[in-house]
């Protein structure tokens, strides 16, 4: 341990200990009162984004990924971070375009990973899709993980969150399955009729996946076939995971 302890005097060196693929793990050995004490410091967590559109089984996939990861993992959806349109009247609220980046307060969640980051707890929305407003009732607490899955349609547009990522995977669906995923999951779900989920698609769902996912694909690390049920990809990216854990 000699290469801990230079001369003797008070004061902290560091051994890094790196992995090609992740920050390193810290190892700080500080002398305090003549003795030795060893600090590790933790890598920040991996955080990995799964984006797709609408219907395409990626919230599937990130909690199937979950699962498996057991207690190294949690998940983190996007939509909790919808702007709380409180302020609107309900009118006003159903003609706000969801499918837009802007209906999102994501330098909220930037932040919040950085917090998680840092080792910090943050405090998640909890979105109301009947009344599009945030609950009054405070947020969800999320407390730091080895792995932070970040899940949504727009989650590859804003560069700011891009940048947080260290995976990132786009599930990849045909239009038609996702269409009848998004009306079954609204009408059940989300309390909504069959008439505006049609008149929500063509007005704002369809040309926002064309303009805003559609195109962010290029950014993803993985695509992944077909969602949740593609075992393989599954097996692929859990494994990876499992590798870079410290």
């Amino acid at each position: 341990m000699g290469g801990f302890g230079g001369g003797g005097g008070a004061g902290a060196q560091a051994i890094n200990v790196r992995d090609a693929s992740r920050p390193c793990v810290r190892i700080a050995a500080t002398l305090v009162r003549g003795a030795m004490q060893v600090d590790i410091v933790k890598p920040p967590p991996i955080v990995i984004g799964i984006a797709g559109g609408t219907g395409s089984g990626k919230t599937t996939v990130s909690r199937r990924i979950a699962e498996r990861m057991k207690d190294s993992c949690v998940l983190i959806e996007h939509d909790s971070y919808y702007r709380d349109l409180s302020e609107l009247s309900f009118a006003e609220r159903e003609k706000v375009n969801f499918d837009h980046p802007a209906s999102l307060e994501t330098e909220l969640l930037v932040r919040h990973l950085e917090e998680l980051k840092a080792g910090r707890s943050i405090e998640v929305p909890v979105y109301d899709y009947t009344n599009h407003g945030r609950s009054k009732d405070g947020g969800r607490v999320v407390a730091p993980a080895p792995i932070v899955i970040v899940e949504g349609i727009l989650v590859f547009v804003e560069a700011e969150l891009r940048a947080q990522m260290d995976i990132k995977v786009f599930v990849d669906t045909d239009p038609d399955i996702r269409v009848l995923r998004r009306v079954r999951r609204d009408m059940e779900h989300r309390g909504r009729t069959f008439q505006s989920i049609r008149d929500q698609y063509y007005a704002t769902v369809r040309p926002m996946h064309l303009q805003f996912v559609e195109p962010s694909k290029r950014w993803a690390d993985v695509i992944v076939p077909e969602g949740g049920k593609n075992e393989i990809a599954l097996d692929m990216i859990v494994a990876r995971l499992a590798q870079l854990l410290p």
